[in-house]
């Protein structure tokens, strides 16, 4: 049976910290949401989002570099996390993934609907390895 992945290219992940090691202000030994107040309702039951992956946080992306830089990354984030829903999906085949339901999981995930350069982009991410 074969195994489908996501090939990637890269140095891997970031160093960094983990949020919320106790560093910044407020009340020692109190949380984020005991300190919102009594106005936080609903709010304060939801737990707080975080990533996955220790080190994953948000950096600010680099400066001066051409505007072709970042329209390229933000294309290949973009079809990382296309990719990603297909295969939760059950699309292990960059032949099942057709321009329709790439955009279809797009709208689904709450993305907008990537361009064809795009679409081609997520089917070369996923391959299939028999």
């Amino acid at each position: 049976m074969g195994v489908a992945a996501i090939t990637t290219t890269g140095t891997g992940a970031g160093t960094g910290t983990a949020r919320g090691t106790g560093t910044g202000t407020g009340v020692a030994g109190v949380g984020r949401s005991a300190r919102r107040g009594a106005g936080a309702g609903a709010r304060a039951s939801l737990p707080e989002r975080r990533s996955a992956l220790p080190g994953s946080a948000k950096r600010p992306l680099p400066a001066g570099l051409p505007r072709e830089w970042y329209e390229s990354h933000n294309r290949r984030l973009k079809a990382m996390r296309l990719a990603i829903a297909l295969l939760d999906t059950g699309v292990y085949h960059p032949a099942n993934a057709s321009n329709r339901r790439i955009r279809t999981t797009a709208e689904r995930i709450g993305i907008r609907p990537p361009s064809d350069t795009t679409c081609r982009m997520v089917r070369s991410l996923i391959h299939y390895d028999d």
